[in-house]
């Protein structure tokens, strides 16, 4: 449902006094209040439903509470997708109020000197340790946020024993509601379609870029994060809290987490226990604990990516737990407040040897000391080479490993690595740093997990540099160079010579670059190998390319280039079909390549067809084209009646008989165009959990230009074409039994070989079996999609 940006002015008052902001984020972000009357009062995917607090009573809630206690800090962090505002509520005691400095100051000592900061800490006892608390990141998961709301009343206002002591040891950080949008309309994900607890290692969307700042900021010692619905995982043992299964990502220096993790979680489900009395349903009145992945289960609950926030926390020395509630309802509420108060407890009680630990980690990233892991596998330092001429995908890669707390340095001189040369100018990222294990989790190629475990919970590989296209040169032994920290990346382009101009089919914002002079009228032309070309004069485009970051210069058209055109895109809504917009990230990446891009639902293409756009983009499940959904949740979002399957496949058979484009992008999609009758290839599909980074053989022009064979492509839910005679095969997964690099695939030996990306002859049907836009996260495959669009 859209947000009106107009509403009642008693909401709209209550609202805007709600919002604590500095002045200057009042001016620099503008807040699009939700309408009360557009809330939705829950979720068709939630077995059970409350009267949970709505995300626009929560301002004015916290504004209440604020006002009556000296405790408590609110502020609004950001905004969310749709605007809407990010609370954080800090809670201390009164005299811990404006010395906040302290903290900020032992966080500067751990990364610079750990060594000092533990004296620190055995010489004041009486230091305050951050701890952070996680709000319904997933928008149906109501409970969290209902319970942080409890707990920040208590701890603004109770002075009872336990209070007192917790705030004595303790700075409270509430991220109150991390999922403004999922929240208001009651869905699993934000206003973009992303799920947020996926997003932490991309960070593209603006809540998990607060909760990346706020983990930055503070570096807590605990991390929870509050989700829902398990129950019934053990027998009689309900609710799930982590630590987690096999397998660990070895990134982490996991001896210091697990020293204390067991011990953490149990004390929560001790403190559940506890309060059994206080439960009114059966589920509750007869569980016997909690299910602790680690403890009561062999595997299928891991910790090994980084996109989790509490995984992700992990990096950061936090002692990270994902906190799953039984139930949505009351018992839920409980369940999710008595647990964070074990948690709270344990912290104090053991505040002093845990942030020792904390900082032992980090102690070892700057001694470059890793004693449970191999040597050699964490290099001395990753090399980032830079493009000359197309610099853009290695500055968004420093700008992102900067964010994240890791420090870049840039070469003042020419120096040598590992028997290589390199100019001045090559960033660099040494290896004895603080946050060593969060920078080589990022780097890494990665590995391939497929025989350690039967499946994975999500994602298995993530590498930065295969999927965003940039080189990180991995260089095992010392080496001297000159160089500086590297504090903010200004990329600004430039126009060199008299034209006509080469624009090369590089990278994503050289894609953007083509798209915004089109808009501009600009004429640009394309050749084979997918490179762009235009006769504008140097003053016309200027302003643009230097926007762009691009360096181009001049160069002969090619006499087979031919002209491009501004293309309007359409691409099929999952409007959270299973719990999961699978369209959202294809959708952003086209955005990001600069098209015009509108969404449309099945029902919508099956009543008015596809006249108005030039291509038609389906990324997502087959099942939203079934004729009917039997799951409850998913009928809203698929066909109203079963006759629109008829009207669909009319309309897109019309449409490719008009000139129309039809792209589709991974498993589900093929499988959708088969039942389409689009194409005649045989369409293999893996298995559901198999995902990774697999080797590709490109053909280097027309829709896989600017790639080349040996190359790298991501699977998720793997997808191949056999009998494609009649075809244009543009890659195959490279036909060596190594091909697969990363990752988890069970039997991929099957896949070896055979064509990934085919071209249908007779129609415009391009079918494209790698995941080109997976969660925002392949930006390296993102121009198979514009190559495919612009490919006569």
């Amino acid at each position: 449902m859209k947000h009106k940006k107009i509403i009642s002015g008693i909401v709209a008052a209550s609202l805007l006094a709600a919002s604590p902001w500095t002045p200057a984020l009042a001016e620099s972000l503008k807040w699009n209040y939700v309408n009360t009357y557009e809330e939705q009062d829950g979720s068709l995917f939630n077995s059970e439903n409350y009267d949970f607090m709505k995300f626009s009573e929560i301002g004015v809630k916290l504004t209440e509470i604020e006002k009556q206690s000296n405790r408590v800090k609110v502020e609004v962090k950001g905004q969310s997708s749709t605007g809407q505002p990010l609370y954080v509520v800090t809670i201390a005691s009164p005299d811990s109020q404006g010395k906040f400095g302290k903290i900020q100051a032992l966080r500067k000592q751990m990364f610079n000197n750990p060594d000092k900061a533990q004296d620190w800490i055995a010489n004041n006892p009486d230091f305050k340790v951050p701890v952070m608390i996680n709000g319904s990141i997933h928008g149906t998961e109501f409970v969290g946020s209902d319970a942080i709301i409890q707990l920040i009343e208590r701890f603004s206002f109770d002075n009872d024993e336990t209070t007192k002591e917790i705030l004595e040891n303790n700075i409270l950080i509430f991220n109150v509601v991390q999922n403004p949008d999922g929240r208001i309309n009651a869905t699993r994900f934000n206003g973009e379609g992303i799920d947020l607890n996926r997003d932490f290692i991309t960070q593209s969307q603006p809540e998990t870029q607060e909760t990346v700042a706020l983990i930055k900021e503070w570096n807590p010692m605990v991390f929870l994060d509050t989700h829902g619905y398990v129950k019934n995982y053990a027998p009689n043992k309900q609710g799930l809290i982590e630590p987690c299964t096999v397998p660990h990502n070895p990134n982490y220096e996991y001896d210091l987490y697990e020293k204390w993790a067991m011990d953490q979680a149990e004390a929560m489900e001790t403190e559940i226990m506890s309060n059994k009395g206080s439960f009114t349903g059966s589920l509750y009145q007869s569980m016997e604990g909690t299910y602790i992945p680690q403890r009561d289960d062999a595997e299928g609950w891991d910790d090994y990516p980084p996109i989790f926030t509490p995984m992700y926390a992990m990096y950061h020395g936090a002692y990270g737990h994902t906190l799953e509630t039984p139930t949505n309802d009351m018992d839920g509420v409980r369940w999710m407040y008595d647990a964070i108060m074990g948690a709270l407890k344990n912290a104090t009680d053991n505040k002093q040897e845990m942030i020792k630990d904390q900082i032992e980690m980090f102690r070892r990233g700057i001694n470059f000391d890793h004693p449970f892991h191999d040597e050699g596998f964490f290099p001395s330092a990753y090399v980032l080479p830079l493009d000359p001429k197309d610099p853009t995908v290695t500055h968004k890669a420093v700008n992102h490993l900067q964010k994240n707390d890791i420090e870049v340095v840039q070469a003042s001189k020419d120096f040598t690595a590992g028997g290589q040369s390199y100019p001045k100018g090559t960033y660099i990222v040494k290896m004895d740093q603080a946050k060593a294990g969060l920078a080589n989790t990022m780097l890494w190629d990665g590995e391939d997990i497929t025989e350690e475990v039967d499946a994975m919970y999500d994602i298995s590989a993530w590498s930065l540099p295969e999927l965003w296209g940039f080189e990180a040169i991995a260089v095992l032994s010392d080496f001297e160079v000159t160089a500086t920290k590297v504090n903010q990346v200004q990329s600004q382009g430039s126009v060199s010579g008299k034209g006509p101009f080469l624009i090369p089919n590089s990278s994503v914002k050289a894609v953007n670059l083509v798209n915004t002079l089109l808009l501009q009228g600009v004429n640009v032309k394309r050749d084979k190998k997918g490179n762009f070309y235009t006769e504008a004069a140097a003053n016309t485009i200027s302003a643009t390319v230097k926007q762009s970051g691009l360096h181009i210069e001049s160069a002969k058209v090619p006499a087979e280039a031919v002209e491009v055109a501004s293309m309007k895109v359409a691409i099929l809504k999952d409007g959270g079909m299973n719990k999961v917009q699978s369209h959202s990230g294809t959708k952003l990446a086209l955005k990001r390549l600069g098209f015009a891009v509108t969404e449309v639902s099945p029902a919508e293409v099956a009543e008015q067809g596809l006249s108005s756009f030039d291509v038609f983009v389906y990324s997502g499940t087959e099942s939203l084209i079934a004729r009917t959904q039997s799951r409850a949740g998913n009928k809203e979002f698929g066909f109203q009646n079963p006759a629109q399957f008829d009207g669909f496949k009319a309309n897109v058979d019309e449409f490719l008989n008009s000139g129309g484009k039809y792209i589709a992008v991974g498993a589900g999609a093929s499988n959708a165009t088969k039942t389409l009758g689009l194409t005649d290839n045989t369409v293999v599909v893996g298995d559901y959990n198999s995902n990774g980074i697999a080797k590709v053989d490109y053909q280097g022009e027309g829709v896989t230009a600017g790639y080349i064979s040996d190359d790298f492509g991501f699977v998720y839910r793997p997808v191949w074409y056999e009998n494609t005679g009649n075809d244009e095969v543009s890659a195959t997964f490279d036909d060596n039994s190594d091909f697969f690099v990363a990752g988890h695939w069970k039997n991929n030996i099957a896949a070896q070989g055979k064509a990934v990306i085919v071209k249908e002859q007779d129609k415009d049907v391009t079918l494209i079996g790698l995941e080109a836009g997976f969660r925002d996260h392949t930006d390296y495959l993102f121009r198979l999609l514009s190559n495919s669009i612009f490919e006569k």
